[in-house]
């Protein structure tokens, strides 16, 4: 997994390549989360136009990382959802939980 981060104001994108399938990605991914945390930083883009898939462990992280960052106050976006992640949040009706846009600069501004 590669991950990239940009800052822009009050706000980091974080981009990943990749896919989240498991070990050791889904804790890079993590990891990554964690520390833009604990830099006070809460409001999150996730760039996923690299990500080709996810299943259910991909999945948990996405809610688990949603969850650290409510819990300090802040909040997650994704942008760039590509057909299969796409689809499946969809069929896991998480789409009504995430917040989605079609791009990072959309996904910026809405903060």
């Amino acid at each position: 997994m590669k991950i990239k981060q940009k800052l822009f104001d009050d706000i980091v994108v974080v981009s990943l390549d990749g896919n989240l399938f498991g070990e050791p990605e889904i804790s890079e991914v993590r990891k990554e989360i964690y520390t833009v945390l604990e830099r006070g930083l809460t409001k999150v883009v996730l760039d996923l136009s690299k990500v080709d898939k996810i299943n259910s462990s991909g999945l948990g992280t996405l809610m688990a990382i949603l969850a650290s960052i409510k819990l300090k106050g802040g909040e997650l976006h994704l942008a760039n959802i590509t057909g299969h992640v796409g689809s499946v949040l969809m069929l896991t009706k998480l789409v009504k939980v995430l917040k989605i846009y079609e791009t990072v600069d959309r996904a910026v501004k809405s903060f």
